[in-house]
């Protein structure tokens, strides 16, 4: 029987969960960087006349890295599913840092011109399509290595890693804040964050590089060719289209309160980058707490009945939480409503990620879920700081946002009644850790 990757080299499954997740981490260290910065990006590299206009030239390039997800998701993620999980997550982070080492290093506008916003574009676009697979992967990887009855937890953690990313990041910008005039913010300050997540490439790289391929990957006997990993996804487009709007929910949310909250909180509430970086922290501390918990507790309730309660919740209460928010601004208002959006995205998504690998055939498992994932992050989540923007400015409502959210909530709620209206035996077998069968699986269809 083939052994776990967690018995290899004597490790434990803890640090193999770290070492698998480090490249979320870097992912996400960078995306909140990016995020929290946009007015200090905006003025460097997208000068104009109109504040407005540059911070949403700021968001269409922050939003263009998600447009490359899908591709990064379609090609990369059919080489994860011929080559294997391990030698997959060394090449995502490979092209993750250099997009990462290309935005920090990247001269302004006024040093270089025109150069410097198509250099970040660049930036941005390689790291979308690297992340177009990094996420499918180690949610994959994890869900092959978790013990039978323990994937929801297992998985959680996956985007357990990215709340601690964010946690950090808050953390330097807190003290680059305390310590740092506006002025030096902006002329320089914004890019310490970014060097730092240069400075862990090195690091992270020696520990994914010491990662094993999952004993369910080589138990598999038949490995198919990228062509026929792109066949199977066609022959299941079904299944990718409602996992997407699963994922739909999980991603607005997501980037809504985390990527996109410092921006509100200082531009349309008039809060302090302190105020924000604090409630953003919380955010993320509760964040932490409740995706393990809630995929801990969809392995012993199931999937189902966790996404239906809480997409249904963040359909009806987001825009009244965010009206409320608007009408009393303040940093404890701000920091309420914020944790209750956070309960809604941790509930939802500790179930959703471990649903979306069971989902999805065994074959195109990294394939697929990260297709999913991507296209939902492209059109939804990744587009949330830009179309939060563009609603407040047409609409002149600043709890506009929320009717964002809620679109999200009714995309996970229909997903879910979709998918799980099947019998259980329709539904391709759940990921386990245990070798398989040696026998080709048959592509599941819907």
């Amino acid at each position: 029987m083939a052994s776990h990757p967690d018995h290899d080299q004597g490790g434990s499954r803890a640090s193999t969960v770290l070492r698998v997740t480090s490249g979320n981490f870097l992912e996400m260290f960078d995306f909140f960087a990016f995020g929290f910065y946009a007015t200090y990006i905006a003025k460097a590299f997208f000068p104009s006349e109109s504040d407005v206009a540059a911070l949403m030239l700021t968001f269409m390039t922050f939003g263009a890295g998600f447009l490359m997800r899908p591709l990064g998701a379609v090609l990369l993620g059919a080489y994860v599913d011929r080559v294997g999980r391990r030698k997959g997550l060394i090449v995502t982070l490979s092209i993750m840092a250099a997009g990462t080492i290309l935005i920090a290093l990247v001269p302004d506008y006024a040093s270089i011109g025109l150069v410097a916003p198509v250099l970040v574009l660049i930036g941005r676009l390689l790291q979308g399509f690297s992340a177009g697979v990094e996420l499918g992967g180690v949610s994959v990887y994890l869900a092959e290595l978790a013990p039978p009855g323990r994937q929801g937890f297992y998985v959680a953690w996956q985007s357990g890693s990215q709340q601690v990313a964010i946690m950090a990041a808050a953390a330097i910008g807190y003290a680059l804040n305390r310590l740092l005039m506006p002025a030096e913010m902006g002329a320089w300050g914004w890019r310490i964050p970014f060097l730092i997540g240069c400075l862990l490439v090195p690091f992270l790289f020696y520990i994914r590089r010491s990662l094993q391929e999952t004993s369910a990957f080589r138990a598999r006997k038949v490995h198919p060719p990228v062509g026929a990993v792109l066949r199977t996804l066609a022959r299941n487009w079904r299944i990718v289209w409602l996992g997407m709007l699963m994922v739909a929910m999980t991603t607005i949310a997501f980037y809504a309160i985390t990527v996109y909250t410092p921006t509100f909180g200082k531009n349309v509430l008039r809060l302090s980058d302190t105020d924000s970086l604090i409630v953003t922290f919380c955010v993320a501390v509760s964040n932490l707490f409740w995706l393990p918990v809630m995929g801990a507790l969809s392995d012993r309730i199931g999937r189902r009945p966790i996404l239906l309660l809480f997409s249904g919740l963040t359909l009806v209460t987001a825009y009244p939480a965010l009206a409320w928010l608007v009408a009393h601004p303040s940093f404890e208002t701000m920091l309420a409503v914020l944790l209750w959006l956070s309960f809604l995205y941790g509930g939802y998504n500790g179930a959703m990620v471990v649903a979306l690998t069971e989902i999805v055939p065994p074959e195109v498992r990294t394939a697929g879920f990260s297709l999913a994932y991507s296209l939902a992050t492209a059109l939804f989540g990744g587009m949330t700081p830009l179309i939060a923007t563009w609603l407040i400015a047409e609409t002149g409502n600043k709890a506009a946002p929320g009717l964002w959210l809620a679109l999200g909530g009714a995309c996970g709620l229909l997903a879910t009644l979709i998918i799980y209206r099947r019998r259980a035996s329709d539904l391709p077998a759940p990921v386990t850790s245990a070798p398989l069968a040696s026998a080709p699986v048959t592509p599941a269809r819907t």
